[in-house]
């Protein structure tokens, strides 16, 4: 799987409330119309409160 560039994923979270679960992300990115890349990426963030859209790519920066 490629790596997803965090910044990408910021557009898809754009209107997103925080703080926000793991699945409130993921369910935000697919109703922004995140690929199955992105959607496969954020699946894999830990299952936290992200308090800001920097706290996710935070995470996604630390995902294996």
């Amino acid at each position: 799987m490629a790596k997803v560039n965090p910044i990408q994923v910021k557009k898809f979270l754009k209107g997103m409330d925080y703080p926000a679960s793991k699945q409130d992300v993921v369910d935000h990115a697919k109703q922004n119309g995140a690929d199955e890349n992105v959607c496969a990426t954020l699946e894999q963030l830990s299952d936290e409160e992200f308090e800001t859209p920097a706290d996710v790519s935070k995470a996604i920066g630390e995902i294996d």
